[in-house]
């Protein structure tokens, strides 16, 4: 999985700490990846879920989805 660093101010990191608790995400970017669903109104079920395909990889996702 690629993986980068975004910076932003403690009281940012502390207010997607608090989401990440909220949407019961194992990870920030778990939290954020909720949070843009969310804002865009984009059911889980428009990430890769068709009964007849595998699922996407990191790299799959990365290459093909944006958010």
């Amino acid at each position: 999985m690629s993986k980068t660093t975004v910076e932003v101010k403690k009281t940012t990191l502390q207010a997607l700490e608090e989401l990440k608790a909220e949407f019961g995400a194992k990870s920030l970017d778990e939290a954020i990846r909720a949070l843009i669903r969310k804002v865009r109104g984009i059911p889980k079920s428009k990430f890769g879920a068709h009964p007849e395909m595998k699922p996407f990889t990191s790299e799959d996702e990365a290459a093909f989805h944006e958010l």
